[in-house]
């Protein structure tokens, strides 16, 4: 009798994992820009990033966006470059992302379990303002030093 509680206890938790893996958990999109793309693994090598993601035009303070391309897929070489390109020019970017819950447990797919569905260039001159050839934009001539004496601002104040 034992046994068979056992094999029925082993079965069920068996169900309930299988029930929990699902691939599009959660679909959504994030935008920033990039900190890191690499292609990485021990076993199993994937191109996994960082995304520091913006608000208003400003970077946040919190953690970054960590995804992966998806081992699964061979048809995200174009998104690849994109990207690449994408790190060393500083561009804004919106990544439109599905999240996969409990079918990566060897990483055998990608390090992280958000996986990028599509790549949009939202701003190309986001990190370097003085690159916009559309709008003339100031540049720096010179840098001036400023050096505050407080017994002299203290003497301002006094009268």
């Amino acid at each position: 009798m034992k046994t068979a509680v056992k094999y029925f206890v082993g079965f069920f938790l068996f169900c309930m994992i299988l029930v929990s893996c699902k691939e599009n958990y959660s679909v959504g999109e994030k935008v920033g820009t990039l900190t890191e793309f690499a292609k990485s693994g021990l076993i199993w090598d994937s191109w996994d990033g960082r995304l520091n993601l913006t608000q208003t035009g400003m970077n946040t303070a919190g953690e970054p966006f960590e995804f992966s391309f998806d081992n699964d897929r061979n048809d995200q070489d174009s998104l690849i470059s994109l990207l690449q390109q994408a790190q060393v020019e500083g561009w804004k970017i919106k990544i439109k992302y599905h999240r996969v819950q409990g079918w990566n447990w060897f990483e055998n797919r990608g390090r992280f379990d958000y996986f990028v569905d599509n790549v949009e260039v939202l701003d190309k001159d986001f990190a370097n303002v003085m690159r916009s050839n559309s709008n003339p934009q100031g540049h720096v001539i010179d840098t001036i030093y400023v050096v505050i004496d407080k017994s002299e601002v203290n003497k301002m104040l006094k009268k």
